[in-house]
């Protein structure tokens, strides 16, 4: 298969941005999460919200303050799940402290046993951004392949959280890439 000059460029982008996110100590990524946790987009939360996150790998900002954030406004939580290589990820129902398991790449995830479920909002993790909403993945595509199921389902928020370090001044959007709603950093909304 070839590699598009897009791609490529992607690539570029993805290695620089994760060496500027993993050059950060971790009190200033400590910092951010919580600073992230601190101001939301206007959201409408209410019991019958679903807010799925994510468990953080390497150097991602970690969620979980936020997302005790709006469960405490009423949302429940749930996590990814990876079913298969180069399908949607599926969500499980998650509560802090619940026992997650070792999935596909190693990546921690509810158990196959916890309540699958469609989320409403969806934290979602990158390497780069810029202020249109376009992302920069880890080049699976699974976030793209996520959206395009969940939004034929019902309407769904993709709310990206990043480091500021992470912005970049322009994503070179391929067709099949979803934008995101917002993205929120330590220091903005966009």
């Amino acid at each position: 298969m070839a590699i598009s000059v897009e791609q490529s460029e992607k690539d570029i982008l993805r290695v620089a941005a994760l060496a500027r996110r993993d050059a950060l100590s971790v009190q200033e990524r400590a910092s951010a999460a919580l600073a992230i946790a601190g101001h939301l987009p206007p959201l409408d939360i209410g019991p019958s919200t679903v807010v799925a996150g994510y468990a953080p790998i390497r150097s991602e900002i970690d969620p979980v303050q936020l997302m005790q954030k709006l469960a405490g406004r009423g949302a429940s939580l749930a996590l990814p799940a990876i079913s298969s290589r180069n399908a949607a990820l599926v969500f499980r129902q998650w509560t802090s402290g619940d026992a997650l398991v070792r999935g596909l790449f190693g990546i921690s995830e509810p158990s196959a046993a916890a309540i699958e479920v469609i989320p409403d909002i969806v934290l979602v993790p990158l390497a780069a951004f810029d202020r249109a909403g376009h992302r920069v993945g880890y080049g699976g595509g699974y976030y793209d392949r996520t959206f395009a199921r969940l939004r034929q389902l019902k309407p769904v928020t993709a709310i990206g959280l990043a480091f500021a370090v992470q912005e970049i001044p322009q994503v070179p959007a391929l067709s099949h890439d979803v934008r995101l709603d917002f993205v929120l950093t330590e220091t903005d909304i966009f």
